[in-house]
């Protein structure tokens, strides 16, 4: 009997050959914690960050095959001020998400090399009414910038008043998701984007990007989704991309039709 013991516990016993056999390496189990991680490839966390990529990936996919002559400037600009507010809004939500930092940051440079041949192509093309475009553009930028500079310079010493008020006031201005956080504004700001869309609802098909607007739909339908699964739950988040999916989703189906079922 005690030889049977022993034998259950020596290395020879198949069972101890079982037990001690190789252990998943740590390469392995890297991986699967990485998919089961809350920013992992099992929740939106993953999914929402992975089609905001369809938008620098988009602009450097028309860069590289289309021409100049169907880049929406004034959508590319809205793009570079989103994009960057989408980048501190990735650093400070729940969980910090890097895949949505990582793709806006590449949307900004994308994007930004997008305004560089819609100027350059105005510059060759029409001289004579470039240089007024040009700076019609660049005053909407700083116009921008500056509502930007100033929201942060006056941000700290209104909240505080508004709190010192109590009441209803304070409750806004501490407010996770509210007008003093950038869960706030980097969210609202993607009405812009609504915007565009709607003041180019009779834009022609041949100067609608295919890819653009379809990255968009696809950003705005899983943004909707993304809205509840963060901390905080962002409701005018998920309104935005309704819009943002709804308006987008239009241009997209305008441009299917005349690109493959148009009649001529």
């Amino acid at each position: 009997a005690q030889a049977k013991v022993f034998w259950l516990f020596s290395t020879s016993c198949p069972l101890q050959q079982i037990l001690s056999g190789p252990r998943p390496s740590t390469k392995t189990n890297k991986m699967a914690s990485w998919i089961t991680s809350p920013t992992g490839p099992m929740t939106t966390h993953f999914w929402g960050p992975i089609a905001n990529w369809g938008l620098s990936l988009s602009a450097i996919y028309d860069a590289n095959m289309k021409g100049p002559e169907i880049i929406n400037e004034r959508m590319s600009a809205t793009q570079v001020v989103y994009s960057a507010l989408f980048m501190r809004f990735a650093w400070c939500v729940e969980p910090r998400n890097y895949i949505l930092f990582s793709c806006h940051t590449a949307n900004v440079m994308a994007q930004s090399n997008q305004l560089r041949r819609w100027g350059e192509y105005k510059l060759q093309q029409e001289p004579e009414t470039a240089p007024a475009e040009l700076k019609n553009l660049s005053m909407l930028g700083a116009g921008a910038a500056g509502v930007l500079a100033t929201s942060l310079l006056i941000r700290k010493p209104v909240q505080s008043a508004m709190t010192s008020m109590g009441g209803p006031f304070a409750k806004i201005a501490t407010a996770p998701a509210g007008p003093f956080y950038i869960h706030f504004w980097a969210p609202n700001f993607k009405w812009a984007l609504s915007v565009n869309n709607l003041l180019d609802y009779d834009r022609p098909t041949d100067k609608i990007s295919l890819s653009m607007t379809a990255a968009l739909t696809a950003t705005g339908t899983i943004f909707m989704r993304w809205s509840f699964v963060i901390t905080p739950v962002n409701y005018s988040l998920f309104f935005v991309n309704l819009v943002l999916s709804t308006s987008s989703g239009y241009h997209l189906a305008r441009k299917i039709k005349a690109d493959y079922f148009s009649d001529k």
